[in-house]
């Protein structure tokens, strides 16, 4: 983002649009809300001690319906301030924030993006969401919903996967991995020592998933998984479904190809075949439950 003083027009009308749209906030019944947590947002404002700065976040992201859900958050002690953007998708934001306990990651879904409508097909053919609404808000709140119980599940089955602490319409508080700095990095951002070593490690967390937690992750890719003290990571589970859902073969099948053309980017030549095979039918390790920080 340009210094104010080199402001162009199109980052003028930005700014504009983003006033034009926060204009609630003067009213009298929100302004008490927004100033009691307008500290905590200094972050994602562009102010304090987090200068990294692009305001046109906060237009994005920050509607009045995600602020009263974080003021909520805020209320019950489960967020004390949002900082900086850590990552950035279609479907959401994901940011570096504090509690009392620590640092934590916050996803704050987009309540306006028609993207979610091509994500219904994960909701649809799930059992543990039918029969449930299919307008866009509603299934943006339904999908951070299926994101903290999927995440739940595989922490119960041993896997390597954020915490989730809380969550309130489309924002998802997780546990933050990572150091003070920064956010782990990506597989896809990093040049790893052994891939095959990880290859191995991604087959059995894949195998794990559909086995023993009885879900397919549905996206999972380098993208999809970070690295941390040495071992991966898996986020963005959002997706997941059950093995009775329909479509879940076709997304196992689509998981697998995924990880081995990664590994072939990385000079190893895997058949996808074989792959899937010892996804489907090799023995897996029972992992214990990983701990709770509450």
């Amino acid at each position: 983002m340009p210094r104010e003083e080199d402001w162009d027009e199109d980052d003028i009308d930005s700014l504009l649009r983003a006033e034009k749209k926060h204009e609630w906030i003067s009213d009298p019944r929100f302004k008490r809300m927004f100033t009691d947590i307008e500290d905590a947002l200094q972050g994602v404002m562009g102010k304090g001690k987090y200068e990294w700065v692009d305001r046109r976040v906060f237009d994005q992201v920050f509607d009045r319906s995600t602020l009263l859900a974080l003021h909520k958050l805020m209320e019950q002690g489960n967020i004390e301030t949002i900082d900086y953007p850590i990552a950035r998708g279609k479907e959401a934001h994901v940011f570096r924030a504090t509690s009392k306990q620590g640092p934590l990651a916050v996803k704050i879904f987009h309540t306006t993006n028609a993207v979610f409508k091509g994500l219904a097909k994960y909701i649809d053919g799930d059992p543990r969401f039918s029969g449930l609404s299919r307008r866009h808000r509603e299934l943006v709140n339904i999908w951070v919903r299926k994101e903290s119980r999927n995440l739940k599940r595989m922490r119960k089955h041993g896997l390597r996967v954020p915490e989730p602490k809380s969550s309130l319409k489309n924002i998802l508080v997780m546990e933050f991995i990572g150091t003070e700095e920064a956010a782990s990095p990506r597989l896809k951002d990093i040049k790893l020592e052994d891939p095959m070593g990880v290859f191995e490690d991604l087959l059995e967390i894949a195998a794990i998933i559909w086995q023993t937690c009885d879900l397919v992750h549905a996206d999972f890719s380098e993208y999809n998984v970070l690295w941390h003290d040495g071992q991966p990571w898996v986020i963005d589970v959002g997706q997941s479904v059950t093995t009775r859902h329909p479509s879940a073969k076709e997304f196992l099948v689509r998981d697998v190809t995924r990880l081995t053309e990664w590994i072939g980017r990385q000079g190893h030549e895997i058949s996808v075949a074989e792959s899937l095979v010892r996804v489907l039918d090799d023995p897996v390790t029972k992992l214990d439950p990983l701990p709770s920080g509450d």
